[in-house]
C-alpha cells in the first residue's frame, strides 16, 4: 500500500482525480502549523494515516507536546485510520517512552524503529509485540541497503523470507528500495516532488506492455526545465524511438505536453489566467521580465497536471506489486553497518 505524502495540485479536475488518491499519509506537525481541520479535510473518503512529524520539526528546532499530540488523535480517530508513536529522533529509549504512555492513554500507535538503532535491543522486541511497525530515519541515511537487507533478512522475516509482521517505510522515495522488500506500506512524497522539479515517472515498455519496476523512468517534460539540454534526460532530448513511447503513454493517461510562447513585459503586468511569470523579479525595476503565455495546458506547463500523472502512475505501480506477503530472497551480503 502506498501512502501519498504531500498535498495535491488545485486545478479543474482537481476534485475528480482527488477520488482516485485514496491513501494518504499527513503529519500531525504540519496540520497543526497550518492550522488544519483534519475532519473537514478528510471527510471520510480516504484511509489516512497520521505521522508525528517529529522529522520536521526537530529539523525546525521545534518540540512536539506528546499530551497535545494524544488529544489531537482522539479528537480526529473517527477520521485516522492508522497513527504512529510520538517517536524522538536519536533516542530509542525516549520514544519507547512516548509509545508506553501513549498506549497507557489508550492509543494504539504504530511503534517507529529507526536506521542505525541496535536491531536486538529495539526492533527484536517491537517483531514479538507489535503486528504492525514502522521504519524511519531513512531519509539521506547512509548505507541503507545494507541496514534494510539485516533488518528484513535477520530480524523481520522468517526462515522462508516471509515477514512476521507488517512493516511501514516512511519517506521512501526509491523505487529500487520500494520494491527491493516486502514493504506491507510505505509514504512517500516522490509523486509531487518530481512533478515539481519539471518531471513525470513513466513505466518502461517492453513486449508489448508497461513494466512497472525500478528501472522505470523520471523525464523532464516541463518547458521551463534546465534539462532541456542534457541528453536523455529531457523529453526533448530522448533518442525518437524513447520521446515516442513516452508521448504514447501520456495519451494512454489522457494527458497533452500542452504549449505555450514567451515574451517579455513590464514587471507592472498583471497576469491574466492563462499566464504565469517564467523568471524571478529583476533586480533592475525598468527592466522586461519574462513571462509565459499558456496557449494549451498540459504537463509542460503545469506542475498540477505533472503531480496527476505521477500519482496514477504510483497507483499503477501499487496494483502491479506482489500482494502482501511476499518472500524476501537476499541474493548477496552488503558489509555490516551495525
Amino acid at each position: 500500500m502506498i501512502y501519498f505524502a504531500g498535498v495535491l495540485g488545485g486545478n479543474a479536475r482537481k476534485r475528480e482525480r482527488e477520488q482516485e488518491w485514496k491513501q494518504r499519509l499527513h503529519s500531525y506537525y504540519y496540520l497543526q502549523l497550518l492550522d488544519f481541520n483534519l475532519k473537514k479535510m478528510n471527510n471520510n473518503k480516504v484511509e489516512l494515516f497520521l505521522d508525528s512529524g517529529a522529522f520536521s520539526a526537530k529539523s525546525q528546532g521545534v518540540e512536539i507536546s506528546l499530551k497535545e499530540y494524544i488529544n489531537f488523535i482522539k479528537e480526529n480517530v473517527s477520521v485516522i485510520d492508522v497513527y504512529a508513536n510520538l517517536d524522538v529522533i536519536g533516542n530509542p529509549d525516549a520514544s519507547l517512552k512516548n509509545l508506553h504512555l501513549m498506549e497507557k492513554a489508550g492509543l494504539h500507535p504504530l511503534p517507529v524503529y529507526h536506521f542505525g538503532e541496535d536491531p536486538d535491543v529495539y526492533l527484536k522486541p517491537l517483531i514479538e509485540k507489535y503486528e504492525y511497525i514502522c521504519i524511519g530515519g531513512m531519509v539521506k541515511a547512509g548505507n541503507i541497503i545494507s541496514f534494510l537487507d539485516r533488518c528484513f533478512h535477520d530480524y523481520i522475516c522468517d526462515d522462508k523470507g516471509i515477514p512476521k509482521v507488517k512493516v511501514h517505510g516512511f519517506g521512501l522515495t526509491s523505487l529500487p528500495l520500494m520494491l527491493r522488500y516486502p514493504w506491507y506500506s510505505v509514504d512517500s512524497t516522490s509523486w509531487v516532488v518530481t512533478g515539481r522539479m519539471g518531471g513525470i515517472f513513466i513505466p518502461r515498455w517492453a513486449d508489448g506492455k508497461w513494466i512497472y519496476d525500478g528501472r522505470s523512468w523520471k523525464i523532464a517534460v516541463s518547458n521551463m526545465s534546465p534539462n532541456t539540454k542534457e541528453a536523455g534526460q529531457h523529453l526533448e532530448t530522448l533518442s525518437p524511438l524513447n520521446k515516442k513511447i513516452v508521448l504514447r503513454y501520456i495519451e494512454e493517461k489522457g494527458y497533452c505536453m500542452g504549449s505555450s510562447k514567451f515574451i517579455e513585459v513590464d514587471q507592472s503586468h498583471e497576469l491574466a489566467d492563462n499566464e504565469k511569470w517564467a523568471e524571478k523579479r529583476p533586480e533592475d525595476k525598468k527592466a522586461k521580465r519574462k513571462l509565459e503565455i499558456i496557449i494549451e495546458p498540459g504537463i509542460s506547463n503545469r506542475y498540477q497536471l505533472r503531480d496527476e500523472m505521477n500519482i496514477i502512475y504510483f497507483l499503477d505501480l501499487e496494483k502491479s506489486m506482489p500482494e502482501w506477503p511476499w518472500a524476501f530472497k537476499l541474493e548477496s551480503r552488503n558489509a555490516n553497518m551495525f
